[in-house]
């Protein structure tokens, strides 16, 4: 992650379903679905303004180690996410053990 990304807050807006990252005013984010304790990441969306300066990794990133500390089984259905955690397997530790997809 780009070091002028690290003190920006990860938001969990409940309302909307999604992980939200605020730069230079504008929202990236990613679309989840929850269910007790196991969270899909269905979609990323990083602004058109925000494209090419590691808004995406770093929301990314973010959620993860937010579902991490936060005891989630990850499903990753977002194609970015999936690609993301294939760049880092270490996050693998993470994931649903039924995904079967995340196998390489």
């Amino acid at each position: 992650m780009k070091p002028e990304h690290i003190e920006i807050q990860l938001v969990k807006n409940e309302e909307n379903k999604r992980f939200e990252l605020e730069v230079e005013g504008h929202i990236a984010f990613i679309d989840y679905k929850e269910r007790d304790s196991k969270i899909t990441l269905t979609h990323t969306e990083v602004p058109l303004e925000l494209e090419g300066k590691g808004v995406g990794n770093a929301v990314v990133e973010k959620t993860l180690d937010y579902l991490e500390q936060n005891n989630y089984v990850l499903i990753p259905l977002c194609p970015f996410v999936f690609a993301y955690i294939k760049r880092h397997p270490e996050w693998k530790r993470i994931i649903d053990p039924d995904f079967k997809k995340m196998e390489i």
